[in-house]
């Protein structure tokens, strides 16, 4: 059972690091919602926060914003 964390939205870079699993909001799918899971390859954001989540690279080289961390 895994704990649900306040941060887990994925806004905050420190808590992004290559290898964890995260629900991510393809640039394509932006108007839809709908959500991509995957394993972080990337990060993409440099700065420390973001409002609509970290864009980071997948391991399968998708790219979005994170909206939830499994």
């Amino acid at each position: 059972m895994s704990k649900k964390l306040d941060f887990a939205e994925g806004t905050r870079r420190a808590d992004i690091t290559p290898g964890i699993e995260v629900m991510v909001e393809l640039t394509e799918h932006k108007r839809t919602g709908r959500l991509t899971e995957g394993k972080v390859k990337e990060v993409l954001t440099s700065s420390p926060n973001h409002p609509h989540g970290i864009k980071v690279m997948l391991e399968n080289g998708l790219v979005g914003r994170i909206k939830q961390i499994i």
